[in-house]
């Protein structure tokens, strides 16, 4: 009966984590990683999604905001089985497609204006942090594992 309960959680079920870079180049049309899953009882992954985010936010304090957008996803569908106490690895290629405010065109294309408009996004506090989050989906589970992992963007 116990054991029932803590498959349906996910208790003691399986464990996913992402091997991706830690830098990635701004015009890089796609990103190569690995997922790795690891359980200690034989189970059955039915699919994976994988997905990179920008969280984009400005302002300060009270004025604060933040955005979030989904640059590029992937849904790996392919039952994996899982062996008991080994790491299984999964190799993933996610497209993305990077998204760029007009104020970074600007500071892309006129040497001129660099400087202002550096200046423009610190006094307003804009900045982006980017991350790849992967979720599996587990055969007979509730709840489903999943990993994140941040990334810079160079």
């Amino acid at each position: 009966m116990f054991g029932k309960v803590k498959r349906l959680l996910g208790i003691e079920g399986v464990k996913i984590d992402l091997d991706i870079p830690a830098e990635i180049p701004i015009n890089s049309p796609l990103i190569i990683g690995k997922i790795q899953l690891y359980t200690i009882e034989p189970q059955t992954v039915t699919e994976i999604e994988v997905k990179c985010v920008e969280k984009y936010s400005r302002g300060r304090r009270k004025a604060k905001l933040i955005d979030e957008y989904t640059l590029g996803d992937i849904l790996l569908r392919q039952n994996i089985e899982v062996p008991k106490d080994e790491m299984l690895e999964v190799d993933f290629e996610l497209p993305i497609q990077w998204m760029k405010s007009r104020m970074d065109r600007i500071e892309e294309n006129n040497f001129f204006l660099r400087g202002m408009v550096k200046a423009a996004k610190t006094l307003r506090g804009a900045k982006s942090s980017y991350r790849i989050i992967a979720e599996a989906k587990v055969k007979g589970t509730a709840l489903h594992p999943f990993a994140e992992k941040p990334f810079i963007v160079k």
